[in-house]
């Protein structure tokens, strides 16, 4: 499997790198995907964050550092990318659970994370409901706030921003405006360029845009569209299994366009909803 090869690539990177800062651009070379789709991959399948992985990684090289070596703590605090000696105690406590001075002790418990390694064990217990569709580009219009380069802080973001436009009335406006394919309340995480990360709820339409609005093209893509239904929660199972279970033995990898969540009624405890993701077929 040539993208999971392209995965413990970007792995190796990241290792070769654990004292430097990360170029995210860099893994997304590599990977032959935005850095956003290679951070959600990462997480799906390691059950890690990214950002998490690389903080373990590193404090758990820094505990070795001060056991084996007599190097100031400050000096191995900036090592690992730490400016500030108090920030570096932080990160260290909540790995190992004792500040670095006393790392050096005989007998401290310490906690060791090795690099990650890649191995898709492909379950396929349970059907996927899923079609393939070439599409033209189409416009949205919608509201948008800037992601994180840290997904899992998008976690936050993203729900906050659904209930303060439930709350406003935009969501409702935004429903009055649709027209086309898809036909639904769409919430689009446009992560093409690493300085443009946004996510917008919208919808499909035409209309002219209003002062509190904006407008965004989705380019035109092949999609992998997956149907659904139940919680929020059932959505995000759903994204990992496509990640981790379809992806692999799809015969397709991601595409450079923005993931879509298509929702199809306003009920958030049974939604009926798509997830769109963007596909190229693998060359032979």
């Amino acid at each position: 499997m040539e993208w999971i090869e392209r995965l413990n690539n970007a792995v190796n990177y990241i290792e070769e790198n654990i004292k430097e800062t990360i170029d995210l651009e860099e893994v997304s070379k590599i990977t032959c995907c935005s850095t956003y789709h290679f951070q959600r991959m990462f997480a799906y399948i390691a059950d890690i964050p990214l950002s998490e992985y690389i903080r373990r990684r590193r404090m758990s090289l820094a505990a070795v550092d001060l056991q084996n070596g007599n190097e100031k703590v400050i000096d191995i605090s900036l090592k690992y990318g730490y400016d500030s000696p108090t920030a570096f105690n932080r990160a260290f406590k909540n790995i190992h659970g004792i500040a670095p001075s006393q790392a050096r002790k005989e007998g401290m418990k310490l906690k060791a994370f090795p690099p990650i390694s890649f191995k898709i064990t492909v379950k396929g217990d349970s059907g996927m409901n899923y079609r393939i569709e070439k599409k033209e580009a189409f416009r949205i219009i919608g509201i948008s706030e800037p992601l994180e380069v840290e997904i899992e802080k998008n976690f936050k973001i993203v729900p906050l921003m659904w209930g303060q436009a439930a709350r406003s009335g935009t969501i409702s406006k935004l429903a009055s405006m649709m027209e086309g394919m898809p036909m639904g309340l769409l919430g689009v995480s446009s992560c093409n360029k690493l300085e443009h990360w946004k996510y917008y709820i919208a919808v499909t339409s035409s209309q002219p845009i209003e002062n509190d609005l904006e407008e965004y093209i989705v380019p035109a893509s092949t999609w992998a569209i997956f149907s659904g239904e139940g919680s929020n929660q059932s959505i995000q199972e759903l994204e990992k299994r496509i990640i981790t279970e379809w992806l692999p033995t799809s015969g397709y990898e991601y595409g450079n366009a923005p993931d879509i969540e298509v929702y199809l009624n306003a009920d958030p405890e049974h939604a009926q909803y798509e997830i769109w993701i963007p596909v190229i077929k693998k060359m032979n």
